[in-house]
């Protein structure tokens, strides 16, 4: 099957690239409300894409309702930082609730039983239970598209690691055990994948 996105409507284009594009990460996004509590919001348009300077971009789209900027964009635009978290599967419900279209200022937090606690160095918090967080500062927005979408690009300060997924290999290197943070993967429409195998191929020299 050939799938020819010349004269097809976004809808449809997205459909096929969320498809299609597996499994993708997912950005669990903290920013700070004008009234100082949280939102929390997922993004599967998600990616690291430099090391040097360390960046993440997370693509945000408009609210479906009446087409103005999601609150996670106008936040961090404002406030110029945001945590994101890779959730595990345990997890999974709530990152989809946090998804739900709220008015601008309301808090997903309040209808979610996620606890927030220090990110060390940092002046947002985390949310606790999820293995890694990312303390981030805005590096710059970009309008893109007929949309448009929003690309976010986050300047990456700090990155929290479970101490459960923090290991040392065979080099005296410290690595993350993958397994142990068990990441939660998003697939297309409802469906999201969890960790299975790990396969270990070495790079050529």
């Amino acid at each position: 099957m050939y799938i020819d996105f010349e004269g097809m409507k976004p809808a449809d284009i997205y459909h096929a690239l969320t498809q299609t594009a597996i499994p993708r990460p997912i950005a669990w996004v903290l920013s700070e409300n004008p009234d100082g509590d949280f939102n929390l919001a997922p993004f599967s348009f998600f990616t690291p894409i430099t090391s040097n300077p360390p960046l993440v971009m997370i693509s945000v789209g408009r609210k479906p309702t009446d087409q103005s900027f999601k609150d996670t964009r106008v936040n961090i635009e404002y406030r110029k930082e945001f945590v994101l978290h890779i959730a595990h599967r345990g997890l999974a419900q709530a990152v989809t609730e946090s998804s739900r279209t709220l008015p601008h200022g309301e808090s997903e937090l309040s209808n979610l039983e996620l606890e927030l606690t220090d990110f060390e160095g940092f002046r947002l918090p985390r949310l606790r239970d999820c293995p890694v967080a990312m303390a981030c500062e805005l590096y710059e927005i970009k309008e893109i598209g007929a949309g448009p979408q929003s690309l976010v690009f986050g300047l990456v300060k700090k990155v929290f690691v479970a101490d459960q997924a923090v290991q040392t290999d065979e080099k005296e290197r410290t690595v993350f055990d993958a397994a142990s943070i068990d990441p939660l993967g998003r697939l297309g429409g409802s469906e999201y994948v969890t960790f299975g195998e790990v396969i270990k191929i070495p790079r050529p020299s």
